[in-house]
């Protein structure tokens, strides 16, 4: 027996060894194929190609049963696991932010989407008849991709839509879109040769805003999906169709005098640093309490953060942000694309410190003013604040968050102080005792999504998100009761 674990012990080191050799070696990006119609599997010369093959698709997948649309989606989900490694490199090398380890995680993360199990239909009856709701399919859906995230929010997303009953056009970023095209070309192929449909999740060969205004007024797409930036969502919105909008988070972190410090330093380091904060709904300001601030600061130096001085901040500050004039007199920080979802090592640089290679995440104390406390930084840095109490750490959270409503954090044994800050923040997800993933069913009781409609309203998406109410009614002949 004791051979035996030997002999498995040095095939597993082999194993990694050779996995490593493989992700160190440079990648060649698969071209998008060609045919005579104008694209292959799923990849089109133009929108309208891209269109009009998925409402062909669309028809077909809308008369699926649900048994045949689960398929679709194990075919996916299949795919993004099987192929983490490669496709979590192809993104890395496209896009260059992020961490690689986290975006091969990310595509095993397709399992906690919501599929087939979440349709379903409604009855009511009385004196006059039976009226049965059913969710019936949108179509085909315009769905913006973007850079931070590029085929796990096309994957989620093509689960929620296909469960639906719906295809989709789908409009990468222009610097993720080569991985978006492979990805889209692996997912039709297999459904094609499993279930004979072609085409059911579409996209162009060129990311570009001609390419997504195109997708915004297409007449054959009946419903638009935009996962990133504010100034993307208004172009949606400008076409007239009903639009589900991802927007803008800044999550702020609130610890109590009750927290279990030293969970929660783990749990915001988890969430901060994943992907080097790269998730919306990532860690990005605390909020502390005075009275245990110094423990708290303790607690995450021994769970692995690396504290800056003062003057350390000043000089990432500075490599971070570029300032103008505002209006009214005031200085207006902006986030330079320099350093987002950059490794920490590359932030201490800038820092002027030199951290230990296990380091996941960079800390240190500022002002609640802060440009790293008031600005969306996606860096794995979080600014730590103290404040008086649990009331002025609310009201610090409130005004940091600035009325986005996406997520917020609070680590107390307190539920009526958890219940105070709710209310306050009403954001669309809100998190107590929990590291920030747990709020999408990553290591908690939620369900996933790459895409959370803050703005339009419809929270963390799921295959309903994407179905419109149709109510069927039979008179009083067929009454049950």
């Amino acid at each position: 027996m004791q051979i035996q674990e030997q002999v498995i012990a040095e095939i597993a080191k082999e194993v990694v060894a050779r996995l490593r050799v493989q992700m160190q070696q440079p990648l060649s990006f698969p071209s998008p194929n060609s045919s005579g119609a104008g694209g292959h599997d799923g990849v089109f010369s133009t929108v309208d190609q891209a269109a009009n093959a998925a409402f062909e698709a669309q028809i077909r997948v809308a008369a699926m049963s649900l048994d045949e649309r689960k398929r679709m989606i194990d075919i996916i989900c299949r795919i993004c696991n099987d192929r983490r490694e490669e496709l979590g490199r192809m993104e890395m090398e496209e896009t260059k932010v992020g961490r690689l380890d986290h975006k091969i995680l990310k595509l095993t993360n397709m399992r906690f989407v919501l599929g087939v199990e979440a349709m379903r239909s409604d009855a009511r009856s009385d004196g006059t008849g039976l009226c049965i709701i059913e969710h019936a399919p949108w179509g085909v859906i315009g769905m913006m991709l973007p850079v931070t995230h590029s085929v796990p929010t096309m994957a989620s997303n093509a689960i929620n839509i296909l469960a639906a009953g719906n295809t989709a056009v789908f409009g990468p970023h222009p610097s993720g879109q080569r991985v978006a095209q492979y990805a889209v070309q692996l997912w039709n192929r297999e459904i094609e040769r499993e279930l004979g449909v072609a085409n059911v999740v579409t996209t162009v060969r060129e990311a570009s805003i001609e390419a997504a205004e195109q997708i915004f007024n297409h007449p054959k797409i009946a419903l638009l999906c935009v996962t990133g930036g504010s100034a993307v969502a208004k172009a949606a919105a400008k076409s007239g169709k009903r639009v589900i909008a991802g927007g803008p988070g800044n999550p702020p972190v609130v610890v109590d005098e009750t927290a279990d410090l030293d969970r929660a330093a783990r749990c915001i380091i988890d969430g901060a640093a994943f992907d080097n904060n790269l998730l919306c709904i990532g860690e990005k300001e605390v909020f502390v309490v005075s009275s245990v601030a110094d423990a708290f600061v303790q607690a995450m130096r021994r769970a692995g953060a690396f504290q800056l001085d003062s003057a350390a901040i000043e000089r990432l500050t500075k490599a971070a942000f570029t300032f103008d004039g505002g209006g009214g007199g005031c200085t207006r920080a902006h986030v330079k694309k320099d350093l987002v979802g950059k490794d920490v090592a590359v932030l201490a640089a800038a820092a002027g410190v030199r951290v230990p290679a296990s380091t996941e995440l960079l800390f240190g104390e500022t002002d609640e003013d802060h440009p790293f406390v008031q600005e969306e930084q996606m860096m794995p840095f979080i600014p730590v604040v103290r404040v008086r109490d649990v009331d002025a750490a609310i009201a610090a959270s409130v005004n940091a968050e600035h009325g986005y409503r996406h997520t917020a954090i609070i680590h107390t044994q307190n539920c009526e102080t958890a219940t105070r800050m709710a209310r306050a923040m009403n954001t669309t997800l809100f998190i107590q005792n929990a590291g920030s993933p747990a709020s999408l069913g990553v290591g908690g009781p939620g369900y996933f999504s790459h895409t959370i409609a803050t703005p339009t309203g419809e929270g963390v998406t799921t295959p309903l998100t994407f179905t419109r109410e149709r109510q069927m009614v039979v008179g009083s002949a067929l009454r049950i009761i």
